[in-house]
């Protein structure tokens, strides 16, 4: 928790200070009232009260509540103004975070929760310090200073309170001991439960062609029953607090009346015993005041004590995403170049991966190049390894064995930013974001767009055609996840904002699966045609869509087992030649 408070700005700093001050001043009005209360009561008990004493009492008692609320006020402004700006930055530090991420960390955390931690986790921190600077702060102090002003009056009254705020004192240690495991295992239920709920909306059309609604239900029930009976035994647990509370405040009103009892019996008779018993009787109803005000800061400590497990949990969970290290870091540039390499290459020297956990290599010794200017085909069998080449090509891994050199520079040399600058994707599936067609196209340009770029790019991609039959065009709006196009429209605005880039490597991840064959060979000539200087990968199943490519990579379990043209491949390559043959006849071939 506490490595937290360096995201505290200065301002928040002063303002916190501010706050601290006004709670001090409320405080100090609200031990004054009971002086007033002992005054008006001793007048009243004499015998021979003044409406002038009742008013000058009452009056003051007045000015002090209504302070003590201008001060409570105040506090609460400043307290809001510095939670809310905390919340602002831990959340974009977290997103922040969130995007120096690999894909291995983002799979080691997986997406809900980090949902769960940039935006539950945050809400608890935010909570915890608007209650900890209003209660966490006043509590000792009301309770410290009341218990000085008491002890001056009587030490029996301030003996019977000790004795009140030690068994709430050992209540509460006993049920943070209780609970704080509990919160902790409702925090990774909450985790759950967000994944099931996201997995259950984002596939609700395979729920739905399979009929396991009730399926999908009951693994939504499993973990929302657990979260509740969680919550159950904590709220259980800490409403044993609020009894306990009662009784001790209830016995100590009672143990001040009978001390003070016994202390008015104790008074020796004589002329001085009436006035003796009269401050006896004004300073137990002072001193029950301020015993009020103590057993209220302890009940005041109990209500943080109940959100402290659960932010300290919450605080640990933000701290391991913010001291996780990425295990992709920025090189120190560009590095030593080849000077035999041309501009725009790609070579892969003995390359060998495997993912976090997995017990073999995904990719195995790969060696290949791509010449500047070339159109390169990978193709293979499902879980052969295509798409995790393009994953080592733009780093969103980082290769276990071997090197990957672009532009004569290994890869890991290059700043993040200046290599992703050489490189455009289109991924395997279509990505598209809440917006309008123009800024999903256009993806990443702060300025205004090239309409020239976005009208190439469009045609290139055979999209400007239904575009333009939009009624607003390229300004017609897109729903998130691209939800009001089909598969065919999202795959050709995924390929127009890759070639809209124009950049010097173009990747295309699988993506004219979901184009006819005729749009598949237009967008292909366009690419070739328009940007024929750009190296071009293209990941693909249809050997419709790659026998035309100026190089074929084969893979086939992690490995590479042949390379080069269509016609070649087909005499030197059999598992080639089964997937032509598969798909095409021999005289198609």
């Amino acid at each position: 928790m506490f490595k937290l408070l360096k995201y505290l700005r200065k301002k928040d700093c002063l303002f916190a200070a501010i706050s601290v001050g006004f709670i001090v001043l409320q405080v100090w009005l609200d031990l004054l009232m009971p002086d007033y209360t002992a005054n008006l009561t001793q007048e009243i008990a004499s015998g021979a009260p003044t409406l002038g004493a009742v008013w000058r009492n009452g009056g003051f008692m007045l000015l002090c509540a209504f302070g003590s609320v201008a001060s409570s006020m105040i506090c609460s402004f400043f307290v809001a103004q510095i939670a809310t700006r905390y919340a602002t930055t831990l959340r974009a530090v977290m997103f922040d975070k969130v995007l120096s991420f690999s894909d291995k960390e983002i799979n080691a955390f997986t997406t809900p929760s980090l949902i769960t931690r940039t935006t539950n986790d945050i809400i608890q921190i935010r909570m915890m310090i608007v209650m900890g600077l209003q209660v966490f702060i006043k509590a000792p102090i009301l309770a410290i200073w009341a218990i000085c002003k008491m002890s001056v009056t009587s030490v029996e009254w301030t003996f019977a309170t000790a004795i009140a705020v030690a068994i709430i004192a050992v209540m509460v240690v006993l049920l943070v001991i209780l609970c704080f495991p509990r919160f902790r295992v409702i925090q990774k239920l909450t985790d759950r439960l967000n994944n099931v709920t996201r997995e259950n909306v984002s596939g609700v059309r395979v729920v739905r062609a399979f009929n396991a609604e009730a399926y999908q239900e009951q693994k939504f029930e499993d973990v929302n029953d657990a979260i509740v009976k969680n919550h159950l035994f904590t709220a259980r647990t800490m409403g044993l607090m609020f009894p306990v509370m009662t009784m001790c405040m209830s016995g100590l009103t009672l143990a001040i009346y009978w001390i003070a009892a016994i202390l008015m019996n104790d008074v020796p008779a004589g002329a001085e015993a009436p006035m003796a018993r009269v401050e006896i009787f004004g300073n137990a109803a002072a001193f029950m005041q301020y015993a009020m005000q103590v057993v209220m800061a302890f009940m005041s400590l109990i209500m943080i004590f109940i959100m402290l497990p659960r932010c300290l949990v919450s605080a640990k969970r933000i701290n391991e995403v913010l001291d996780t290290v990425p295990a992709i870091r920025d090189g120190a540039g560009e590095g030593v170049k080849d000077p035999a390499a041309a501009p725009h290459k790609i070579e892969f020297r003995h390359v060998s991966f495997s993912y976090s956990g997995g017990e073999e290599n995904t990719i195995r010794d790969v060696s290949f190049t791509v010449e500047a200017g070339q159109t390169v085909a990978v193709i293979g069998a499902t879980g052969s390894g295509k798409t995790t080449l393009v994953n080592l090509l733009e780093r969103s891994y980082d290769a276990t064995e071997g090197a990957i050199f672009v532009d004569g520079v290994n890869i890991r040399h290059y700043r993040e930013n200046d290599l992703r600058a050489k490189i455009s994707l289109a991924p395997q599936k279509a990505v598209l974001f809440k917006g309008n067609i123009r800024s999903n196209i256009t993806y990443g340009e702060d300025g205004e767009a090239d309409e020239t770029r976005l009208q190439t790019a469009l045609e290139v991609s055979c999209a400007a055609e239904f575009v333009g039959s939009l009624e607003n065009g390229a300004e017609s709006a897109v729903a998130q996840g691209g939800t009001n196009f089909s598969g065919g429209q999202k795959q050709r605005l995924s390929i127009a904002r890759a070639v809209y880039k124009n950049a010097e490597i173009m990747i295309f991840d699988d993506t004219f699966s979901a184009l006819d064959f005729k749009t598949d060979m237009l967008v292909r000539r366009g690419i070739r045609e328009t940007y024929a200087g750009a190296t071009v990968l293209i990941v693909a199943q249809r050997i419709g869509t790659i026998m035309n490519a100026d190089k074929i990579l084969v893979l086939d379990e992690g490995r590479l087992v042949g390379e080069g043209t269509h016609k070649e491949l087909l005499e030197s390559c059999p598992i080639y030649r089964s997937i032509a043959l598969s798909q095409l006849g021999k005289e198609e071939l």
